[in-house]
């Protein structure tokens, strides 16, 4: 559970984003690893509604890019995942599971997202 208001507001900051909701419903529905291409995939498929090998090859790259530079990292400095660069693997943290509530809550708050987001 969230433990203060503070940290209550660095989730909420953190779902701001919809690339990260994207990233954090597929680890919530997931539960293991994934690959930053899982997850390139799982927001092209969310947000191009089209067969992925009809989404151009530079805007596959613009995401992935976003994922290794924003937003990635930016769940690893709050132990949300955890990152590996070198194998290109994201998995969720213990922390992660502590705050699955509130996360889903906001998730399933979004009217464009829910949590069974699959790779």
């Amino acid at each position: 559970m969230v433990g203060s208001t503070t940290e209550f507001d660095t989730v909420l900051e953190l779902c701001q984003a919809q690339h990260r909701r994207i990233i954090l419903a597929t680890l919530a529905h997931e539960k293991r690893s994934v690959t930053v291409t899982d997850l390139t995939k799982a927001i092209l498929k969310h947000n191009h509604h089209t067969p992925l090998a009809e989404v151009p090859e530079e805007e596959t790259e613009r995401i992935r890019l976003a994922l290794h530079h924003v937003h990635l990292p930016k769940l690893a400095d709050q132990s949300l995942v955890g990152y590996d660069q070198e194998q290109q693997l994201v998995e969720p943290t213990p922390r992660f599971d502590q705050i699955l509530p509130q996360l889903s809550a906001i998730i399933n708050a979004d009217p464009d997202l829910d949590l069974s987001i699959t790779v």
